[in-house]
């Protein structure tokens, strides 16, 4: 049997977590937005380059993130 590959999801730069769009167990494709993220008033979409399941999600709107900061691991 295969082993699970884990990956993070991270954050790009210092912002704040505006909202989180996915949960545990939840499938996404590429292309899909996790979060959204705000930084010097702006919006940004954080999305999945790779298909997988949703294994954990390291954050909640209102917390300020910094570049590196792990939002979402996903398992493939």
């Amino acid at each position: 049997m295969p082993r699970e590959q884990v990956s993070e999801v991270v954050a790009e730069m210092v912002a704040n977590v505006v909202a989180v769009t996915v949960e545990p167990g939840a499938p996404v494709a590429p292309g899909d937005t996790v979060a959204l993220l705000e930084s010097m008033k702006m919006e940004i979409p954080v999305v999945v380059e790779l298909a997988g399941t949703v294994r954990a999600v390291k954050v909640a709107p209102g917390d300020v993130v910094q570049e590196g900061d792990v939002l979402v691991e996903l398992v493939h």
